[in-house]
């Protein structure tokens, strides 16, 4: 079974645009409420930025049809990135040792595991009412394949406990030369979701080719967009980096790589981040079409 969704519902270009939300929808409940009314699936990105209270949690379950599901980004600590100290719990701020300053690094496992218990208990809501998908690690572009990387990840297994680990790689050498099939092994083994990503390319390790293989039961895709121009470019808003809708052509050539890995995995996501407006949405519904004709 094959299910379509988005990467951020309420994105705020997505919001402002007037493009896919009824005006008359104007709260955080309506604009989720119509979204699980077109889509079963969606991701929240914001946990990447900040882990949320509980009750927001509840919320989204409570607001959704039963067999509406959930995936979760990572909060950035646990995948290497830096954090503003203020987005931690208050409670413990000072034992992942990020007392102040705008951006640091946790490094340390003891204070990550602290982390990632929070992270696990404040999703709980959502695991209880069986609409909690992948927890999804989007390990920075500077991660690449070696040894110690691969023990980080599976470090970042056993932090997520029994909830389903997505692993999803920004640096191209986990899937060049003959890599891709020893990733693939590695993931396999430990009963990890790869994510294959579709995204600009340049001919260098800056991206990851798309090579969609599965790993679990699950297979998931990331559809980032192609904006090449933008990518890679510093100082511009993050949604321009995302400002790209697929032709017609390009979501015919996804159809595919979709069905095929729906063909090994008992479930199967296709998730749209070109979130720029109603790109994502609409690229989301054409493909939801293709996949009925096909």
């Amino acid at each position: 079974m094959i299910r379509v969704g988005i990467c951020s519902w309420a994105e705020k270009t997505l919001i402002e645009s007037g493009e896919f939300y009824p005006r008359q929808v104007k709260t955080a409940e309506a604009r989720l409420r119509y979204y699980a009314s077109r889509f079963d699936t969606v991701e929240v990105d914001s946990t990447y930025y900040a882990i949320p209270d509980q009750r927001t949690v509840w919320l989204w379950g409570a607001r959704t049809p039963e067999d509406f599901t959930f995936h979760v980004k990572a909060y950035g600590a646990l995948t290497g990135h830096a954090i503003d100290p203020r987005t931690l719990p208050a409670d413990i701020r000072g034992a992942a040792g990020a007392h102040s300053g705008t951006s640091v690094y946790v490094k340390e496992r003891e204070p990550l595991r602290l982390i990632a218990q929070r992270f696990r208990e404040i999703l709980a809501p959502l695991a209880r009412a069986g609409k909690l998908g992948v927890i999804l690690f989007q390990f920075p572009p500077w991660f690449d394949c070696k040894g110690s990387n691969m023990d980080y990840v599976l470090f970042c297994k056993e932090l997520m406990a029994d909830l389903s680990l997505a692993v999803e790689f920004r640096h191209g050498s986990w899937l060049s030369g003959n890599k891709a099939p020893e990733v693939s092994t590695f993931l396999r083994r430990h009963a990890i979701t790869y994510v294959a990503a579709d995204e600009p390319q340049y001919g260098t390790p800056a991206t990851v080719p798309f090579v969609p293989f599965v790993t679990t039961d699950t297979a998931y895709f990331r559809f980032h967009g192609r904006n090449g121009e933008n990518w890679l470019k510093k100082g511009i808003a993050t949604s321009l980096r995302y400002a790209y809708s697929y032709s017609d052509e390009e979501l015919r050539e996804l159809v595919p790589a979709a069905r095929e890995a729906d063909g090994q995995a008992k479930k199967t996501y296709a998730m749209f981040n070109n979130c720029h407006r109603s790109s994502a949405t609409a690229n989301a519904a054409r493909l939801k079409e293709l996949l009925r004709e096909a």
